[in-house]
């Protein structure tokens, strides 16, 4: 029993694993964020466009 705790313990790719979702986790934010942001000035680029293709 102390040999599968002792294991556990020195075992690093549950701690890998950990880090790579804290960095999906801080890019998601990031992401959320910029696109807060954006989300008004992307929302009237996208609708000028639009309108300039569908007007003749």
């Amino acid at each position: 029993m102390m040999a599968l705790l002792k294991r556990l313990f020195y075992e690093e790719d549950g701690q890998s694993m950990v880090e790579y979702g804290l960095i999906l986790a801080l890019v998601a934010v990031v992401v959320i964020i910029a696109l807060t942001t954006l989300g008004g000035k992307l929302k009237d680029l996208f609708t000028g466009t639009s309108d300039k293709i569908v007007a003749p």
